[in-house]
């Protein structure tokens, strides 16, 4: 097949690619991509799809993941809603050539025609651009994946269809999956993983040239959910999402030692473990090789119990306000007094040092918190949560944009070093409270050790004894993870954004300028350690 040149570049889409990216690294701590060797490159027809959990931010972190050596183009598509606005999300959204899909729920379920965009998005496949499609539809808050709509598969019949006098035609889905620690939170991390794409052509899938049976359509569509959800964290409560993380962390007590992918990957594991046990199973008889329905049920039975147990430890947790590394590693009074007095000099050392670039972060700060209050109100936690972060990129950008104007026009004659100095001195003072707040999370967990007693903490400490003794034997005896997980998640994979690796990295980054060190995957810029989700 003769090598596709694919669309020009639009400036507009250049902009926002180099514009968001620099956003996006301030907003989200890490971003790690995953498998980039998997993408097909400049020319090759391809369609990327991904779950869809955070709005436009989930089109903006493709965009500025996929390398511009590997796709000069990743053209996108946004609710027609987003469209005709008076706002500079919706110029940015127009500029870079993005196509509008009309959604039934915007047009109070009346019949929508979007034929005109889908033969826009099959030719521009046939020219070799990557198409960036969301199959779930929507974006949405919720901790699962909504069931594909068959678009995509769908597309990949009319292509081939239409191709069908070139058999050596090629057309790639990309699939990948998004998980966002916490998607709507300040210096969060991010994982992003492609996987490898399915390729296909007239002379190898027949099946899929029209006239078609529409099982094929549906089978396809079930092979990219399996692929999506396989990277990602996909279950029906946050409640297990909630339960998988604590196994994890218990299971293997690495923290950022241990590579992103790697955390998630474990997490998932015992997610689906918990799903399985909780999910209805027809009864069975057994053949031989299946263990007996009733060996089944007392296993199910076992796992269910340890999710509450989970529950119930993490609840504790919560409401003592502590982590269950506190619990896992006692201290003694004299060393949590030693570590109080340490921590609240140097939070207030490091809060010192950030004040006068906070001084400029402020209108930032306080623009975002009344535009996010405000949009909060617009709506129910499902239906709102998914476009905080959009809110909170655009708000941020644009009031830290004319703080840098306003601080360059009034040292005029010092323009040319305030252009530079202001960002700089802004980016110090954000690692330096992040630092801070740090440290005072620390300071208030040993705090409140010292509150609890020795009897309770005791106590505690016993109970996660046993819980860490059935979360092992469910990992290693049935889940078939290694054995020795903090040997084994150090020493795998390499050498990854966000990592700590070795006890010198580990002081050595801790004044990174780049990015902060790290104890955990899971934290946020907040005063108190993120563990729960704003409701099912």
């Amino acid at each position: 097949m003769a090598a596709l040149a694919g669309s020009p570049t639009p400036w507009a889409y250049m902009f926002i690619r180099l514009l968001f990216k620099f956003v996006l690294k301030i907003f989200y701590g890490t971003i790690v991509v995953e498998n980039v060797d998997n993408i097909p490159p400049r020319g090759v027809p391809c369609i990327v799809c991904a779950n869809h959990s955070n709005s436009l931010t989930d089109a903006l972190l493709l965009v500025t993941s996929i390398p511009s050596r590997k796709r000069n183009l990743l053209r996108l598509t946004a609710k027609s809603t987003q469209f005709g606005r008076k706002t500079f999300t919706s110029w940015l959204i127009e500029s870079a050539g993005t196509v509008p899909i009309k959604r039934r729920k915007d047009f109070g379920d009346q019949q929508v025609d979007n034929s005109n965009a889908m033969q826009f998005l099959v030719e521009a496949v046939e020219l070799g651009d990557a198409v960036c499609l969301f199959p779930e539809g929507m974006s949405r808050y919720h901790p699962t994946i909504a069931p594909l709509k068959t678009g995509v598969a769908r597309m990949v019949s009319d292509v081939l269809s239409r191709n069908r006098h070139n058999p050596d035609f090629e057309i790639d889905v990309l699939t990948c999956s998004i998980t966002y620690m916490h998607r709507e939170h300040f210096r969060s991390d991010v994982l992003v993983t492609f996987h490898p794409p399915m390729k296909f052509t007239p002379k190898n899938n027949p099946e899929l040239l029209t006239p078609i049976d529409y099982n094929e359509i549906r089978s396809l569509t079930a092979k990219m959910h399996q692929q999506i959800s396989s990277g990602t964290l996909d279950a029906p409560s946050w409640r297990l999402i909630r339960n998988a993380k604590l196994a994890a962390r218990m299971y293997a007590p690495l923290g950022t030692s241990m590579s992103l992918g790697d955390y998630i990957r474990v997490v998932r594991t015992f997610l689906e473990a918990f799903k399985l046990a909780e999910a209805p199973r027809a009864d069975a008889s057994s053949d031989g090789e299946a263990p007996p329905p009733e060996q089944v049920a007392r296993e199910d039975m076992k796992i269910v119990q340890l999710g509450r147990d989970l529950k119930e430890y993490q609840d504790q947790l919560a409401r003592w306000g502590i982590k269950d590394d506190r619990i896992r590693r006692p201290l003694s009074r004299p060393v949590i007094l030693y570590r109080v007095l340490l921590r609240a000099a140097w939070a207030l050392v490091l809060l010192a040092l950030s004040l006068p670039g906070l001084l400029l972060w402020l209108p930032v700060f306080a623009t975002t918190v009344i535009a996010v209050h405000q949009f909060k109100r617009t709506g129910p936690v499902w239906d709102t949560y998914d476009e905080i972060a959009q809110y909170k990129l655009t708000y941020g950008f644009l009031s830290g944009l004319c703080i840098w104007l306003f601080t360059t026009l009034v040292t005029l004659p010092f323009a040319p070093l305030t252009a530079v100095l202001v960002p700089a001195v802004m980016w110090l003072s954000l690692r330096w409270m992040e630092d801070a707040i740090a440290a005072f999370r620390a300071l208030a967990s040993l705090t409140r050790l010292l509150l609890i007693g020795k009897p309770a903490l005791a106590q505690m400490r016993s109970r996660r004894e046993d819980l860490h003794r059935r979360v092992m034997e469910l990992a290693v005896s049935t889940l078939g993870l290694p054995g020795e997980p903090e040997r084994y998640f150090a020493e795998s994979g390499g050498r990854e954004k966000g990592r700590v690796q070795g006890r010198w990295a580990s002081k050595a980054k801790y004044f990174s300028v780049r990015r902060r060190r790290k104890r955990d995957w899971n934290e946020t810029l907040r005063l108190y350690d993120q563990v729960d989700y704003p409701g099912d």
